[in-house]
């Protein structure tokens, strides 16, 4: 097979699935790039989303599905992975898409990059449960030696962005299944991008490629397993890199509240927005307090309550409406909020890599890397 058209293995995990799963498999399928097998686990789903990825794959032979009980996002991810032929993985989740090119580009990007980079990451856009962008985004241009950053932030987003070697996996290993048994689900993308970071370098392709579906169904009990999943995670960090400073690691978990005080309030979840940023002050006293969002979200959630105790009929959420009125291009005519995100994001890395004091030396093979 040609160096320049190797095959993807495009992996998705599902488990009831059915309102998107249509949706993820008609972008994956529609991409420019088409050398690539899209292998579906079905995680025990109980509705019908094996009868959907059935009708697809006696349309398109590039489609397989495969089949377990339910064992999480992991093992559904980790069974398509070794099941795969391609040497690129790509994972998406059941309930985002892709924009056409996002494969094409990433493909490229990670081909040119020589065998020193092991990620490669677009950015992405949030959508809602029609397909319509609400307005939000992530963009980084951060790149190269990423692990300190990393541990900071997930800047990557979401676990539907990436592409990776397969060697790297092979490498690092897959998920961690295990967090599921922890009852802490919801980190297992950022665990394995540190663990290709400590390895290998990382490359972005900056194009709006990826939407990224929010939706408001059971966020706060998501979130309390996610901030114990992301416990868990970098108390495996610390263990194995006493090096890096504390205040990381208080950081990385008031960055992390601090999102989902953010998303709470996309909601109307005023609650929930105030816990969140309670916990991210418990966390890091300080960098908190320079973030003008801080003062934002408190206002306006404390000013929410209040509404919605004078006006007991303005309950939370009930008037709550998202602007599908915003299209691909205006999030990307919205240049100087982009240029700011990028402008703050490539600091904060200078100065972690700075604050870290040295980084971190990479442990892949150089041979036959151009970098």
């Amino acid at each position: 097979m040609p160096r320049d058209t190797p095959l993807v293995s495009v992996i998705i995990p599902a488990y009831n699935a059915a309102a998107f799963i249509d949706r993820t498999l008609r972008s994956v399928l529609s991409q420019t790039y088409g050398n690539l097998e899209v292998l579906v686990v079905d995680d025990g789903s109980t509705d019908q989303t094996s009868a959907i990825v059935t009708a697809f794959a006696r349309e398109d032979k590039r489609v397989r599905l495969l089949q377990q009980a339910n064992a999480g996002v992991a093992a559904a991810r980790n069974l398509a992975i070794a099941q795969a032929n391609g040497e690129f993985i790509a994972p998406i989740d059941a309930d985002d898409i892709w924009y056409p090119d996002n494969l094409e580009r990433q493909v490229e990007c990670l081909v040119q990059s020589g065998d020193a980079v092991g990620l490669v990451y677009s950015w992405s856009v949030d959508i809602d449960d029609s397909d319509a962008l609400i307005g939000s985004f992530r963009a980084a241009k951060i790149e190269g030696n990423v692990y300190a950053t990393l541990v900071c932030h997930n800047f990557l987003g979401n676990a539907s962005a990436t592409l990776m070697r397969r060697s790297c996996l092979a490498q690092v290993g897959g998920y961690n299944a295990g967090l599921r048994s922890q009852q802490a689900q919801g980190c297992e993308d950022w665990d394995l991008y540190l663990r290709i970071a400590e390895k290998y370098e990382f490359r972005v392709v900056p194009a709006f490629l990826i939407g990224y579906r929010k939706l408001s169904a059971s966020m706060s009990c998501d979130f309390t397993q996610m901030a114990r999943s992301h416990r868990f995670v970098m108390q495996a960090v610390q263990q194995q890199h006493p090096e890096l400073p504390p205040g990381i690691f208080r950081l990385s978990r008031s960055n992390l509240y601090l999102y989902f005080a953010h998303q709470s309030h996309r909601f109307k979840q005023h609650r929930t927005t105030l816990f969140w940023l309670g916990q991210a002050l418990q966390a890091d006293i300080v960098t908190p307090w320079i973030r003008f969002g801080l003062y934002s979200l408190l206002l306006q959630s404390l000013g929410g309550l209040l509404r919605s105790a004078i006006f007991p009929s303005d309950r939370l959420g009930q008037h709550h409406t998202i602007d599908a009125a915003k299209t691909l291009t205006e999030i990307e005519q919205q240049k100087r909020s982009i240029a700011l995100m990028l402008l703050v994001g490539d600091l904060f890395h200078q100065v972690i890599a700075r604050f870290t004091n040295q980084p971190l030396q990479l442990a892949a093979d150089s041979s036959g890397s151009d970098s």
